[in-house]
């Protein structure tokens, strides 16, 4: 059974919008795009290769998708986690029909609960979701992620989308892992509380 786990960047104050640079996305005049590459040390690069190379798959929003397309099947193959990403199936989560050029990507139909129930019947591993900001707002509503790995970078940035917006159920989670990077990168894992002490499972009950 696929275990669904969010990798993301985020702001002191949440936002996690056009992380690396300015055009990835101006929705609402955004024009702080670009802030995470100044605190990426090795530690942060390390830390993305390790969580890329060891996905069974990835499940990306449509715009998150289309950047990748565009860079990862030309990057350097020798490199494991760029081998990784190309290999690995890619689940494309859209209400428009996009071209899906990378090579193992299907989009998933219109019943996102269903199909998100039949990737990770179908998936033996790690089903990562990397960006993909509406998505994942949606994944967080649907109460469908396992685990969120966070790199929170010191800055505030006082507009733009934010990764736990309105609408986010009331979930416990446990902290597994924290560290900091010498850029005062802060990088945490969390994953969902056991049912019990209050809390409510996945279906509800």
């Amino acid at each position: 059974m696929g275990h669904l786990a969010a990798v993301e960047f985020m702001s002191l104050d949440g936002v996690m919008q056009s992380v690396l640079s300015p055009d990835e996305d101006r929705d609402g005049g955004f024009g702080h795009g670009g802030w995470v590459p100044p605190y990426v040390d090795a530690t942060v690069e390390s830390f993305m290769s390790t969580a890329t190379a060891g996905a069974a798959a990835l499940l990306l929003g449509r715009r998150t998708y289309g950047i990748f397309a565009a860079t990862w099947p030309y990057a350097d193959a020798s490199d494991p986690a760029v081998a990784a990403m190309n290999a690995m199936p890619k689940y494309v989560v859209s209400r428009s029909r996009p071209e899906l050029t990378w090579e193992n990507s299907f989009q998933l139909g219109d019943d996102l609960p269903a199909e998100l129930a039949r990737v990770r019947r179908e998936t033996d591993g790690e089903i990562l979701v990397l960006g993909s900001g509406e998505l994942l707002r949606t994944l967080i509503e649907l109460d469908a992620v396992d685990e969120y790995r966070l790199l929170t970078f010191p800055l505030l940035l006082g507009t733009g989308k934010r990764l736990f917006d309105q609408g986010a159920p009331p979930r416990r989670l446990v902290l597994v892992d924290s560290g900091a990077t010498e850029n005062g990168v802060l990088v945490t894992t969390y994953r969902r509380a056991a049912p019990g002490n209050g809390d409510r499972d996945r279906d509800g009950g």
